[in-house]
């Protein structure tokens, strides 16, 4: 019996080893495939871009694009209302006196080089000029012919421009004024929207280049709630659709609310439509915290939210890749949180995020638009308040570790 008793306290001593054993080398694993989770990490570069000649300042920036230079262009509006306390002074009445140097608006189209030089600039409304600018510029991106693309969402806007790099103007796709309510009154006209329209668009917000087919993914915008795709050398839409891959409509949805089951249809704006190598088109349904994923086609593959419960503007803006051939990472920039948010590709699982409100660099105000260069460095621009150009050096791999508080990327200090 002794024996009995000793040997049932032995296997149940045993048992109590193993389980322990076992859960110290679960927490071990653990923590080891969390320290083997990886992410990029990036460090501001507060030197970045080089001061604008002739007292230049930006307007609201709402677009961005980096070429096969790495030469970054910006779209911005200098002559914005809210940017007229400094600026009013670039449209002064005739005759009006000059009180003082600062400020100028810069015209609306900027290039940078990689080094952060201002290397052109161009753009705007001119009279006798071929094209309609647009009342509200907004989306920029450099194509693989050399060819720029520019949209808009100003209440007219159903058209988007194609200009050389030097600003001269090749074609304009789209009517200005197309969505014009024959209702409202001339004084004050309104537009709605018309997401089965072929010829036209509805306040385009972005553009995305595919040179192996030729074609632009036009997020269209901030009237229509649709993706449309069109041919590159003539502008015509090819195909178009809606959140699921469903056939666009035109009502007008109420607030969002993120109680409520899953909107049906995009929210405007559809802030963007990107597309990665393996032929997964992005979509940033932005008001609805949101992206969905569909095929080059518009089959829809699947959604995912992001910070569900972020209100007005939302959460998604806008979206790139990283540059390996894979695009292992998304990188989101998330104007009403204040961050960029990286994202593994794959599971589209959260790995971390920087930036938070603030005007230091690294911070944001607005972070509206989002690119990366062949190094894999990220440029970002701001609206709003914000209206500034900011670029974050790739520092290499780092663990993923999702920040609790604050999370400036500044480089770290060094010894006096």
């Amino acid at each position: 019996m002794a024996r009995v008793f000793q040997s049932r306290k032995f296997v149940g001593w045993s048992l109590a080893v193993l389980l322990v054993g076992l859960g110290v080398g679960q927490a071990m694993l653990d923590r080891t495939s969390a320290q083997a989770r990886q992410a990029p990490r990036f460090e501001v570069d507060p030197f970045w871009p080089k001061p604008m000649p002739n007292n230049w300042v930006l307007g609201m920036t709402i677009g961005i694009g980096v070429d096969d230079r790495d030469h970054v262009w910006i779209i911005h509006r200098g002559n914005d209302p809210g940017n007229l306390d400094r600026t009013e002074l670039a449209f002064p009445a005739p005759n009006a006196p000059r009180v003082g140097e600062c400020c100028v608006a810069a015209p609306p189209v900027l290039e940078f080089d990689a080094e952060g030089n201002l290397v052109g600039s161009w753009g705007g409304a001119q009279p006798g000029a071929p094209y309609a600018w647009p009342e509200s510029n907004h989306g920029i991106v450099v194509d693989h012919k050399g060819f720029v693309w520019i949209g808009g969402n100003g209440g007219p806007d159903a058209h988007i421009l194609k200009f050389t790099r030097d600003g001269k103007f090749v074609a304009q796709y789209g009517t200005p004024g197309a969505r014009r309510d024959p209702n409202s009154p001339a004084a004050k006209p309104s537009f709605v929207a018309n997401s089965s329209d072929m010829n036209n668009f509805g306040r385009v917000a972005k553009i995305f280049i595919d040179p192996k087919a030729n074609e632009g993914y036009i997020a269209d915008g901030y009237l229509n709630h649709r993706v449309a795709v069109i041919d590159l050398d003539s502008g015509k839409i090819k195909r178009y659709w809606g959140a699921y891959g469903k056939p666009p409509t035109d009502e007008v949805l109420g607030r969002y609310n993120p109680s409520d089951p899953p909107a049906q249809q995009f929210r405007n704006p559809v802030h963007c439509a990107e597309m990665s190598n393996d032929g997964l088109v992005y979509v940033c349904d932005r008001p609805n915290d949101r992206v969905q994923i569909f095929t080059k086609e518009g089959k829809f593959v699947r959604e995912v939210f992001v910070e569900k419960n972020t209100l007005a503007d939302g959460s998604v803006w806008d979206i790139a890749f990283s540059k390996d051939p894979q695009q292992q990472y998304l990188y989101m920039a998330d104007g009403v949180n204040e961050h960029v948010r990286i994202f593994d590709r794959k599971s589209m699982e959260e790995l971390t995020h920087f930036g938070y409100g603030g005007r230091q660099p690294g911070m944001f105000l607005g972070v509206h638009s989002i690119a990366t260069d062949s190094k894999g460095n990220i440029y970002t621009t701001e609206t709003y308040t914000g209206k500034r150009l900011q670029k974050f050096v790739m520092k290499g791999m780092g663990p993923a570790t999702k920040p609790t508080g604050p999370a400036t990327p500044w480089p770290p200090k060094t010894a006096d």
